[in-house]
């Protein structure tokens, strides 16, 4: 797959996310869902939610392969493969410096999967904190 037909492809599940009414106040359109189920598909995996737990909870919010590694008992190219894997679904963004590439949460995705699973006040604000679940989603991951 193209890089451009996989930006795009992020970039509609982000959008999917973007204005998505929080399952508790309203049933998700079958559109939506489908948008949705990748981003959800990806971190359905034990390995990549801990790869995305990871990287989130690392100093700095950013971590390169060389730091996920020890967590795992497994190779290099299978983290790297799982890391792809978060990264095409839109979770998480990547920069190679040097000979490594450092992984980085997407606040946005972060954002726009938590309101979608946010409950209790479900007439008012459920955007998660500092985030506007409707607001357009800038910039393709890289």
């Amino acid at each position: 797959m193209s890089n451009s037909v996989r930006e795009q492809r992020v970039a509609s599940v982000l959008d999917d996310l973007a204005c998505c009414v929080p399952l508790a106040r309203e049933p998700i359109s079958t559109e939506r869902a489908t948008g949705v189920v990748s981003m959800l598909k990806a971190i359905a995996d034990p390995t990549r939610l801990r790869l995305l737990s990871l990287v989130l909870s690392h100093e700095g919010g950013e971590a390169c392969v060389c730091d996920l590694l020890p967590h795992f008992d497994l190779s290099q190219p299978t983290i790297s493969h799982h890391l792809k894997v978060l990264h095409d679904a839109g979770l998480l963004d990547r920069e190679k410096r040097a000979t490594w590439v450092y992984y980085i949460a997407r606040p946005e995705a972060m954002a726009a999967l938590a309101s979608l699973f946010t409950t209790g006040n479900t007439t008012g604000n459920t955007t998660a904190p500092g985030a506007d679940a409707c607001a357009p989603m800038t910039g393709a991951p890289a």
